[in-house]
């Protein structure tokens, strides 16, 4: 019986243990009675709301129709818009120039930057419009000659140059300009400050810094406020009304103070205001998917694609939705070209001196660097090493001068990065000429810095085009061709963030690569990677390292450098404390801070 028992036991607990069926089961939604009650009530008060402005005839909705499309209203609509445009377009225009000039580094840009802001942002919009109608009375005549002499070349009547419509789109412009300088420079903040290194690094002049990889990027940040902005300058047009200048909000006025129709008009206006509104909502939303391209894992589609996918999916099980290609192991592409051909080496035999003579560098009263003097030998490999806040990366920095040295030099091939000589005097070069000598030092970070809003491809070229003047079609096979030998052939199209971190490094090695630098740096380039992902990166750096490129490589891996590396450096407290091959480095080292900071990390 007690075995029968622990038996019967047993077939329950199999029983009770086994996994059920549940496909044939009918599924029941929770329920949430309170939703319902919620949303009759709120279906309720809409009902009762529109069948009171309906059916009440005090609106006057016959009015309302006679006059929503008469002549005068949509004259006045169309100043409105006008206005709108005219006024956004010059108010942003300006704005960005202020907000650039707000950034910059001249103190005065920056100083006349701030007070017009101040001073626009301060005065209320009815006051300036008014200003700006007597201008006259303070200045009868415009005057065009040569500012402090008698010499004139034309004169105007200050009142016949300002009519109502000028005066209305000056104002509104040059307070939309206050407003919307604010809100692109909180833009341009948002750019990650390493975007503007990588782009610097590469020798983009400002312009093309500030147009093509800045300003892409803090769209999505500015355009938000921007049509908040923008709605509320549609709607600050009404404003004009004391110029007297029958925009649609005066010309409602003008109506209705001779019929006495007073709420059929204003909701003339209303309703117009309503369409405009929806239509900078729907232009808004087309502009920000427009500039999420690259930000998101899945760019979303624009509203028409959006429903006709709606409609497929409806009709069809996604039949033509291809799988994503896994990635392809570097081990499995034996037929892949080598990195650097024997040609390319044998052109850079030679080439990439770096000397760094005496270099210093203090950030307020704390000392980076200190007399650092270093003597880099073509086509080697320097790795540098040592604790956290040794100035490794500030030193890398000054190579490419993304720092400027306080005192001490950096040359490259016995040409000065940031200065020329003349007899026994330096002269700073201008950023121009700086820029040109630095994209013969290409750089890779730690933290990757790829142009996120730009395709690979489009990361790899930007630099070639614009900084060397490389054609297009030049471009673009020299980048196939590096995204080939990096075994990335197939992600030419892809953006940044649909790569892995390790993936993310490679290209922008080849980035870098894309100039044919002289010199190439790296800065902690596996820091922020994860573990398995470090091993791709240091396969391309170890190719590189048997090039013929002068290498110098910020890291902590320890057994890389000890590996590739033909000079290991060790650094501590911003002084060079110890040089020399790997093999006496690591294993007698003439240093004791050296030796105790290698029996930690080895």
């Amino acid at each position: 019986m007690a075995y029968a028992s622990e038996a019967s036991r047993a077939l329950d607990f199999e029983a009770a243990s086994s996994p059920e069926d549940y496909s044939g089961y009918r599924v029941v939604p929770a329920r949430h009675p309170w939703r319902i009650v919620g949303s009759a009530l709120a279906v309720l008060v809409l009902a009762a709301t529109f069948h009171s402005i309906l059916t009440n005839p005090r609106w006057g909705w016959d009015v309302f129709a006679r006059f929503f499309f008469s002549e005068p209203v949509l004259v006045g609509l169309g100043r409105t818009l006008l206005l709108t445009v005219l006024a956004s377009a010059l108010g942003f225009l300006l704005g960005g120039i202020l907000a650039f000039a707000r950034v910059s580094k001249s103190p005065l840009l920056s100083g006349i930057s701030w007070a017009y802001i101040w001073f626009l942002r301060s005065i209320p919009l009815i006051v300036l419009l008014l200003v700006l109608n007597n201008l006259g009375y303070l200045y009868p005549t415009a005057n065009i000659g040569v500012p402090f002499t008698d010499i004139l070349f034309a004169q105007y009547n200050t009142v016949e140059i300002l009519s109502p419509f000028t005066v209305a789109l000056i104002g509104l412009s040059l307070n939309q300009a206050a407003f919307s300088a604010e809100i692109i420079r909180g833009g341009i903040l948002s750019v990650d400050q390493g975007q503007h290194e990588a782009a610097a690094a590469l020798g983009l002049s400002r312009r093309r810094q500030a147009l093509n990889i800045v300003l892409p990027q803090a769209m999505r940040a500015i355009l938000p406020s921007g049509f908040n902005e923008i709605i509320g300058l549609a709607k600050s047009t009404s404003m004009v009304y004391v110029l007297a200048l029958p925009e649609l909000f005066y010309t409602v006025q003008v109506i209705y103070r001779r019929n006495l129709e007073v709420i059929p008009l204003l909701m003339v206006a209303t309703v117009w205001y309503l369409i405009i509104m929806s239509v900078l909502s729907v232009i808004q939303i087309g502009i920000e998917r427009h500039f999420s391209k690259g930000a998101l894992r899945s760019a979303p589609k624009s509203l028409g694609l959006a429903a006709l996918a709606f409609i497929a999916r409806r009709g069809t099980v996604q039949a033509n939705r291809e799988p994503q290609p896994a990635p392809v192991a570097r081990s499995a592409q034996p037929d892949r070209k080598p990195l650097v051909t024997a040609g390319e080496r044998l052109a850079r035999k030679g080439v990439g001196r770096v000397r760094i003579h005496g270099v210093s560098k203090a950030f307020g009263v704390f000392t980076v660097l200190d007399d650092v003097n270093l003597d880099i030998a073509p086509g080697t490999v320097t790795a540098i090493l040592g604790p956290s806040g040794a100035g490794k990366s500030t030193l890398l920095r000054m190579i490419n001068h993304l720092e400027r040295a306080d005192t001490g030099y950096v040359a490259v091939d016995g040409e000065l990065i940031g200065y020329e000589r003349k007899g026994h005097v330096l002269h700073e070069l201008k950023e121009k000429a700086i820029r040109r000598r630095r994209s013969s030092v290409g750089m890779v970070f730690q933290n990757f810095n790829l142009f996120p809003h730009l395709t690979v491809l489009e990361n790899i070229i930007e630099a070639p085009v614009s900084v060397q003047n490389v054609a297009r079609s030049e471009a673009v096979e020299i980048a196939t061709d590096l995204l080939a030998r990096i075994g990335l052939s197939e992600k030419i199209d892809a953006y940044p963030r649909h790569l892995s971190g390790g993936q993310q490094q490679r290209v922008a090695i080849a980035r870098a690569l894309a100039l044919k630098p002289k010199v190439l740096l790296f800065d902690e380039p596996t820091s922020a990677l994860d573990p398995e992902l470090v091993g791709e990166v240091l396969d391309v750096i170890k190719e590189l390292a048997t090039s013929g490129t002068t290498m110098i490589i910020v890291t902590h891996e320890v057994g890389f450098a000890r590996e590739i590396a033909d000079t290991v450096v060790f650094m501590e407290n911003g002084q060079v404390v110890e040089v020399g091959p790997p093999g006496k480095v690591f294993n007698a080292p003439d240093h004791p801070r050296t030796a105790a900071f290698l029996a930690k990390v080895l």
